[in-house]
């Protein structure tokens, strides 16, 4: 009997440590993840905040993009893929003739839900005059959080374009990663790719049609901007 006793006791303050720690894991989780949490604080400070900048939770990752946009965000959604730890979005205004615009956002996923950490965009001009291959942006990598960057993306200008490809200098030795090319719309087409988190500008981005010769290509200096390619640049 006392030898019962001594185990269900034993049980029970093993039940209570493992319920202890739940619940000390799942607090801190909250406490990071919470609007003007820990993970807030690291953006604000990624963003160079003097003050914490608040990031609401949502149920989807849409909504964790239009929360943190504000109600007068009215891109529309156009794609999205799945990325480790998350969502990528892309998003785009109806624009106005000669002008290509698309904003890239990442949600996060997290216990409690979605929360948006990072996203770009750009609105570029076309004159009437040039011959537009494709547009670019970008993105560098976030010290201390966690997303799929660097990555570059854009829209496809030139409909002869069949294959985009990011080229990096690893260890001095040229790398060449394929970008992924998704139809959005009539006649619309985006493109993106992941690079290596260790990946550094300068990047060549090039252009083939479908016999595989070179349209265009540009070299990218910068880590975070964008711009467009010529045909025939």
């Amino acid at each position: 009997m006392e030898m019962f006793k001594r185990n269900r006791r034993i049980l029970l303050i093993a039940a209570m440590v493992i319920l202890l720690s739940l619940l000390t894991v799942v607090t801190y989780m909250y406490m990071n993840e919470r609007s003007g949490g820990l993970a807030d604080r690291r953006i604000s400070k990624v963003w160079g905040l003097n003050e914490t900048i608040h990031i609401p939770i949502a149920n989807s990752p849409e909504g964790a993009v239009q929360e943190f946009r504000g109600k007068f965000y009215t891109s529309q959604f156009i794609h999205q893929e799945a990325v480790d730890g998350g969502m990528i979005l892309f998003a785009q205004k109806k624009g106005r003739d000669n002008n290509s615009n698309l904003q890239m956002e990442f949600a996060r996923k997290n216990i409690f839900g979605w929360k948006w950490v990072w996203g770009g965009g750009y609105s570029i001009s076309e004159p009437l005059q040039a011959k537009f291959a494709l547009n670019y942006m970008s993105i560098p990598k976030l010290e201390k959080v966690s997303a799929p960057f660097p990555m570059l993306f854009g829209d496809i200008i030139d409909s002869t374009i069949r294959r985009v490809t990011v080229e990096i200098k690893e260890n001095g030795k040229p790398e060449t990663f394929d970008a992924k090319l998704v139809e959005t719309g009539e006649n619309q087409q985006i493109w993106y790719v992941f690079l290596p988190s260790s990946a550094n500008p300068p990047y060549t981005i090039k252009a083939y049609d479908e016999k595989g010769n070179l349209i265009s290509n540009k070299d990218i200096e910068e880590s975070d901007g964008s711009g467009s390619l010529l045909v025939g640049e």
